[in-house]
């Protein structure tokens, strides 16, 4: 956004997909992370490891707890190589670039001169708390879902927004998937966590927004559900636009 990286949640690879997506390490203003799944933070600490010889400027990790925890033994784990570095290369410390914020409750958590962030308490249980993201600037607002089911509290932080970037499930899917290897474990899990993609179209209405962007899918294996049966479903009952997410797509 105008030469800054605002990004939410760091899964496996986050680093090498911002590459990917031409976004320079030096332009990192913020990090949002929705909740303690390993794959919405595995690569907190890769990121800025990785970003580290780049960072011109300390940035926010926003995040629930334990995250000032996580990020102390991030830091201590990976001591060895920081002081090689520092020493030889003559890097200022890396912690002075990482800057926690734990946060357990809604509201606006983040401001700048280019946007404002809030967030929201959603249902993604036995995870507590968990959180979507409302990212406003001058001339869109953009809402991210997280891990969540339905819940009203998504509703309406994402009221009016114009894109919605929701998780989804295709539970039939799932049941032949999770088969095996305590799969039915999983599934409950699945089921009562997610949201299922025949549900957010209805979702995305109530909160009349402009565009919605199917995320986080599973199965993601477009041999099992392709892309057209995601639509298909998503567009029941929303007048909007729904776009299938993809790795590097650009709203």
């Amino acid at each position: 956004m105008d030469g800054d990286a605002y990004v939410i949640d760091c899964g496996n690879g986050v680093a090498h997909q911002l590459h990917q997506a031409g976004v320079a390490p030096s332009a990192l203003r913020g990090v949002f992370i929705t909740h303690h799944h390993s794959d919405h933070n595995a690569d907190l600490g890769t990121l800025f490891l990785l970003s580290w010889p780049y960072l011109r400027r300390p940035v926010p990790v926003v995040a629930p707890p334990p995250l000032v925890s996580m990020v102390r033994h991030f830091l201590e784990m990976s001591r060895y190589d920081l002081e090689i570095r520092m020493a030889d290369e003559g890097r200022p410390p890396l912690a002075d670039f990482l800057l926690p914020r734990e946060i357990d409750r809604g509201g606006v958590v983040y401001q700048d001169d280019k946007v404002e962030v809030r967030a929201a308490l959603v249902d993604h249980p036995p995870v507590e708390p968990a959180f979507a993201y409302r990212i406003e600037t001058a001339d869109r607002s953009i809402v991210i879902s997280g891990d969540t089911r339905p819940c009203d509290a998504l509703v309406d932080l994402a009221r009016g927004a114009d894109v919605l970037v929701h998780e989804v499930i295709y539970p039939p899917a799932m049941e032949k998937l999770v088969e095996g290897n305590n799969g039915r474990t999983v599934l409950a899990h699945l089921l009562a966590s997610h949201t299922s993609v025949d549900d957010v179209g209805a979702i995305a209405e109530r909160a009349g927004v402009g565009t919605l962007v199917l995320s986080h899918l599973s199965p993601p294996n477009p041999a099992v559900m392709p892309d057209l049966q995601w639509l298909e479903a998503a567009r029941r009952g929303y007048s909007g636009t729904v776009l299938v997410g993809q790795d590097l797509l650009v709203v």
